[in-house]
């Protein structure tokens, strides 16, 4: 238990506080960037088919791995901000059953969540998008990820739990085992199987990842658990589920935007779906690693406030929101100048493509203001503050994006789509500031 002490306070060290976050953080963003690397494969080699309908179909489809994800975070991030707290006051053997719990109803939420969508799978897809044309491409992709649904799912609780005790490292590992093993599939079973041969890919590769993981937590852990002990009280389970589902419905509201955009797009044509599908691959390379810098400090975030660290945490935050801004302005001007370029490397199509580059642009156009966003949701999750929490996951892909979405087009269609997500961004930063002045004025800030 000592030996276990030490590397926490070695992991989490406060008296070094950027460089502790940078060692938390960092590698959460490759894992990020890994991540989407095999994101952008299953797109690469889908479109490499040359058929549009098969693109549209797999685009189609992605909000159901959202909501996976979705589930899985509730149990993961709200049990990574608990678990981080508890381990600021040193309540170690509260974490064993945290974390146990966390396992065991992630892979039964899977099995609920997944079984649920399948049961009612082409009137979803009919309602995420899929036209006549393209439901039997997105019929075969969502049957085989959902029947993987348990380990997508599960994939987010030792991902996050890991973190909380300094091995940011290992976790990064684990993502990066399941994506490899993803790469390497994709072009052998896209050819002969096609959109399910991209699912399969997917989930064999979460297989793997959750393999690797639950090795460390029975090796190396020296808090997590994975026996069946769940001993949690229901102050507890509420501390999880509010932060948590503020997580998720970050995840949800996300997906339900995508939903809404491909709606919106429809009457446009199956090939603008297409396109929007490429560039949300491709944005995502922006925002997940803005995502992995703002949520890569939640440990340190819960282990200053649960320690009572006030100065330290305000000291942290200041480098972040300047260092995620700055990161976020340098990578939206990348995008910018080498959007048709970056679109061309996964689309052969010229149509799709030149439909694609004022999409992208447009698409990270507000990053900066995005990464404000994200970092103090992250900072209101990891202090358990569940209603700011909440607000923000609700604005900037969620009730705001929706507002500033139908307004646009109202206006300007077409062009409404590319340029709401950019506005939606600028408004959900100042309700961030503004949050956050109101729930930390009394700690001066």
């Amino acid at each position: 238990m000592e030996e276990g002490r030490e590397k926490l306070q070695g992991a989490l060290d406060t008296e070094h506080i950027v460089r502790t976050y940078f060692h938390l953080a960092l590698p959460v963003v490759v894992g990020s960037i890994i991540t989407i690397i095999y994101s952008l494969a299953d797109t690469y080699f889908i479109a490499q088919t040359g058929n549009a309908l098969l693109v549209a179909g797999v685009s189609v489809c992605a909000p159901l791995f959202t909501v996976l994800m979705a589930f899985g975070n509730i149990f993961g991030q709200g049990g990574s901000s608990l678990i981080s707290r508890l381990l600021g006051r040193k309540e170690t053997e509260t974490v064993r059953h945290i974390s146990s719990f966390c396992f065991y109803i992630a892979l039964l939420t899977g099995t609920v969540v997944g079984g649920g969508m399948l049961l009612f799978r082409d009137p979803l897809l009919g309602a995420l998008g899929a036209s006549s044309d393209t439901l039997p491409y997105a019929a075969e992709y969502a049957t085989v990820l959902l029947a993987g649904a348990p380990l997508i799912v599960a994939n987010f609780i030792h991902m996050n739990l890991l973190r909380c005790e300094g091995m940011a490292g290992l976790s990064m590992a684990g993502t990066v085992i399941g994506s490899v093993v993803n790469v390497i599939l994709d072009p052998l079973m896209i050819p002969s199987m096609g959109a399910a041969g991209a699912a399969a890919a997917t989930v064999i590769g979460y297989l793997c990842s959750d393999a690797f993981l639950l090795l460390i937590v029975l090796r190396k852990s020296a808090y997590l658990s994975v026996a069946p002990r769940l001993r949690v009280t229901g102050v507890q389970v509420k501390d999880i589920l509010g932060i948590g589902i503020t997580a998720a419905v970050t995840n949800l509201a996300s997906s339900l935007c995508v939903v809404l955009i491909n709606q919106q797009l429809l009457p446009y044509g199956d090939e603008k779906i297409a396109a929007m599908g490429i560039v949300l691959r491709i944005a995502m390379i922006v925002n997940m690693v803005l995502v992995g810098f703002s949520f890569g400090g939640v440990p340190l975030f819960g282990f200053l406030i649960g320690s009572g660290q006030t100065e330290k945490r305000k000291q942290l935050l200041r480098f972040c929101l300047c260092f995620v801004s700055s990161l976020a302005l340098v990578m939206t001007a990348v995008v910018v100048i080498a959007a048709k370029p970056l679109v061309s490397i996964i689309t052969p199509d010229a149509s799709l493509a030149a439909d694609s580059v004022p999409m992208l642009r447009w698409q990270v156009a507000g990053s900066a203001f995005g990464g404000i966003v994200m970092l103090l949701t992250c900072l209101f999750q990891a202090s358990g503050k569940a209603a700011p929490a909440m607000a923000l996951s609700l604005s900037r892909q969620g009730i705001l994006f929706i507002a500033v979405l139908f307004i646009a087009v109202r206006i300007a269609g077409y062009k409404g789509i590319l340029v709401s997500q950019c506005a939606a961004d600028v408004l959900s930063a100042v309700l961030a500031l503004e949050l956050y002045r109101l729930c930390f004025r009394k700690q001066g800030g």
